[in-house]
């Protein structure tokens, strides 16, 4: 069997919320949160995978401090759908109710974006971002300086193996949540990619 610690850090790789494995599965699958618990209570497994202090503890495992409300009400959504699969967040995405999530995600976006201390991409590599995104149209959503707004995730700052993953999922269609996306990864080319993937992390 594999160990739990190594099992978290293979799969906890979903935007949005995340637990702390050291027995949330079980609860999940058992209980919803008590109607009495505080905000600050339902989120306190959320650091076991992101970071007590808003970072990772993985790095394929994104940051949620500071993201966009609406995106991350969005990703528990459909994780509780089973629009977008996860072996660890469906089941504790079932377990909330609107109100949990969207209380969730407003907690997580008011919190200070943490910097992972990245390095700038380097002037090729930005100039060939720069090419791709006017060809991609990527600041179109996400707008100029990478942030996001409301639905539209900030991807600035964003740990780069974390985009590079998602980049991967969505060419692979393994995300299943926006197609469009997909469509548009896999008309874009690697190496564009791999220039967007390093910049962005070091913005």
């Amino acid at each position: 069997m594999v160990p739990r610690l190594k099992w978290c850090l293979v799969v906890a790789v979903a935007l949005g919320f995340c637990s702390n494995l050291c027995g949330w599965p079980a609860r999940a699958q058992n209980s919803a949160p008590a109607a009495g618990q505080g905000i600050e209570d339902k989120v306190q497994v959320c650091a076991g995978c992101h970071g007590a202090d808003g970072k990772p503890s993985d790095k394929t495992i994104p940051v949620i401090w500071g993201q966009q409300a609406g995106y991350l009400y969005i990703q528990l959504r459909d994780f509780k759908r089973g629009d977008r699969k996860n072996d660890i967040m469906q089941p504790i995405a079932s377990s909330l109710e609107r109100d949990d999530m969207q209380a969730i995600a407003e907690y997580f976006s008011a919190k200070p974006w943490p910097g992972l201390g990245q390095p700038a991409a380097s002037k090729d590599v930005a100039d060939r971002a720069s090419n791709a995104n006017r060809s991609i149209g990527c600041t179109g959503c996400h707008l100029d300086h990478f942030q996001g707004d409301g639905t539209v995730p900030r991807l600035g700052g964003q740990s780069k193996e974390y985009l590079t993953k998602t980049i991967a999922d969505f060419r692979t269609r393994a995300r299943g949540n926006n197609p469009g996306m997909s469509d548009l990864m896999l008309a874009t080319s690697p190496d564009d990619l791999a220039a967007l993937e390093e910049y962005l992390a070091g913005l």
